[in-house]
């Protein structure tokens, strides 16, 4: 099958978004620019990770000078109207790359699809390899590049945040999240004699 390549070069939408109940929610990455919509399928941590790197990735940018980096999301709203419709998952992601375009001064964030390969460590090498080609070769996994200007990110990355922490509440002992239909905690109460 042909790769899919979707480019969005300063969409009018871009956010981390979750389906479902706490504790079996789905994360999923959402581009949107005029009439196309782009749904990526996410574990909770890329989307962790992903928001993580984009703040310390500003953060550096604001340090070394650059001008036009913000430093929170400022007074903007932050979006927190659910994923588009129509949801329909175009890939689940396997690798994601995030750099900085110093000649556009924007953001770029590529994901790459998860793709069945039976070697492990060849599997990673053509991920890897997908994700950080920057062409549009018509061979290897279906590939999304999003473009966002730096106040764009810190909008994602502050979305971001909340969703991740909208979950179930952890256990104050243990950390765990609390299951509605019981939790077993691994740090016990001390009895005390």
């Amino acid at each position: 099958m042909t790769r899919r390549i979707s480019n969005f070069d300063a969409p009018d939408r871009f956010i981390a978004g979750t389906i479902g109940e706490p504790g079996h929610r789905a994360f999923f990455l959402q581009a949107r620019q005029g009439g196309a919509i782009v749904s990526v399928a996410a574990e909770k941590t890329q989307v962790a990770v992903l928001a993580a790197n984009l703040g310390a990735l500003l953060d550096t940018l604001a340090e070394r000078g650059v001008a036009g980096i913000p430093a929170d999301a400022g007074d903007r709203l932050i979006d927190d109207e659910p994923l588009g419709e129509p949801l329909v998952e175009a890939f689940r992601i396997g690798a994601m790359t995030i750099g900085w375009d110093s000649a556009s001064q924007m953001v770029v964030i590529q994901a790459a699809a998860l793709t069945d390969v039976d070697d492990e460590d060849d599997e990673t090498t053509s991920i890897i390899d997908a994700v950080l080609a920057d062409d549009d070769a018509a061979d290897g996994p279906d590939l999304i590049r999003v473009r966002l200007s730096p106040a764009d990110i810190r909008q994602f990355v502050a979305r971001a945040v909340r969703v991740i922490a909208g979950g179930r509440p952890l256990c104050p002992r243990c950390g765990q999240p609390l299951d509605p239909q019981g939790h077993i905690c691994s740090r016990p109460t001390a009895y005390l004699n």
